[in-house]
């Protein structure tokens, strides 16, 4: 008999395209899980899915409304039929308020563990959390549980938190966290439908808006692609893959330090010639009081473009100070095709297609890789 897999947060970003390759790649029924106020915000989060999904997908597949923060928030589903949930629903941006993040992020975790403890067929109930669950902790991070080592901001608190719950269950439920990477594409051809502050910085460097760099040079920064965020995750559902602690990250010898990708940003960069025109230098690495600095003078000027440019950068600066290796031995073992996305050659493919779409402004010409005229989109080696 099928199993039923629960997908929290199925109509964002990652959940979506999770749901497609479940669909895809295997014969439970899934039920999609989305917040929507009323009727109408339903039957459009309904539509979007099938047409992520394709028609074929109506046969196995139920959209329902759930709102973490409300108690009865699965009370559509019927616990005796799942067999897997994967809580993809949450607050994700590093600027997100601690209460939001309490409410959404840390009690909506423990709302949907409760509906997991009812389910008498439970397989699986994996949570996506983020590798900065480390908070201020340096150097090597392994995959097992953590001490709470103090936070940049909320949102990695939050994470952290929830992670806590979900493996205090360890002994009644069968649980796994999957710690996910920076994703600064939907694939390998660096293709862009979401933006977060790794977008942003490399925006306020293109226009000159930025001219420090915060933190070393030497600091490791773990970027994938969703391709292989979901491809991953999708392997560690299996049932016969053991529960526990994963990175869903690039190995340590595939990961990029942040001079490496701002050397790659800027040699694409220095090929489009309205960036040459303008003259802007490679930014200057800085130490943290520079920073500070920089960030208070920015305050000082609300109305305009780098106070707001930085106000999505600067809740997650902080980290660059606290160089950090995310190890991904367990994943390696559970996932013998696993081949991450080389770093230089990603974030090449990235810049190409911010610059030529001025950061999704303008339309990629036709369906192929985006072309800015004097710039190939061959990757380029990695900086030495």
């Amino acid at each position: 008999m099928n199993g039923t897999t629960v997908i929290t947060g199925a109509d964002g970003y990652l959940g979506r395209r999770l749901a497609a390759a479940l669909f895809a790649g295997g014969d439970d029924h899934l039920v999609l899980a989305v917040r929507a106020a009323d009727g109408s915000e339903l039957a459009v989060k309904k539509r979007l899915l099938r047409e992520e999904l394709g028609e074929a997908a109506a046969t196995r597949t139920r959209v329902v409304a759930a709102d973490v923060t409300q108690d009865d928030v699965l009370a559509e589903i019927d616990p005796a039929t799942v067999t897997r949930i994967v809580h993809a629903a949450a607050l994700t941006r590093f600027s997100t308020p601690r209460d939001a993040a309490r409410r959404v992020n840390v009690d909506g975790t423990a709302r949907v563990l409760a509906f997991a403890a009812r389910c008498a067929h439970l397989e699986r109930f994996a949570l996506l959390s983020t590798l900065y669950a480390a908070g201020r902790r340096r150097g090597a991070v392994n995959e097992e549980r953590l001490a709470d080592s103090g936070f940049v901001n909320a949102y990695e608190w939050s994470k952290w938190a929830a992670e806590e719950l979900v493996l205090d269950s360890a002994g009644e439920l069968p649980v796994s966290v999957l710690r996910l990477p920076t994703l600064i594409a939907d694939d390998g051809a660096g293709r862009v439908t979401q933006y977060n502050v790794f977008h942003n910085t490399l925006k306020l460097f293109h226009y000159g808006l930025l001219s420090l760099v915060p933190g070393g040079r030497e600091t490791p920064l773990s970027l994938a692609n969703c391709a292989f965020t979901v491809a991953a995750v999708a392997r560690l559902l299996d049932p016969a893959v053991a529960g526990g602690v994963y990175h869903v990250c690039p190995d340590p010898a595939d990961t990029a330090s942040l001079g490496e990708l701002v050397d790659t940003a800027f040699d694409v960069f220095e090929r489009d010639e309205a960036f040459r025109r303008r003259g802007v230098l490679r930014p200057v690495p800085c130490d943290r009081e520079s920073f500070e600095d920089l960030l208070g003078a920015a305050g000082l000027l609300r109305a305009g473009p780098l106070h707001q440019s930085l106000a999505s950068v600067s809740p997650f600066a902080h980290q660059l100070y606290l160089p950090k290796t995310f190890h991904n031995t367990a994943l390696r073992a559970a996932w013998p095709g696993y081949a991450a996305p080389d770093p230089t050659a990603l974030a090449h493919a990235v810049c190409a297609r911010l610059v030529a779409t001025r950061w999704g402004r303008l339309s990629e010409p036709g369906n192929g890789p985006a072309h800015i005229p004097g710039v190939t989109n061959e990757p380029m080696g990695r900086a030495s």
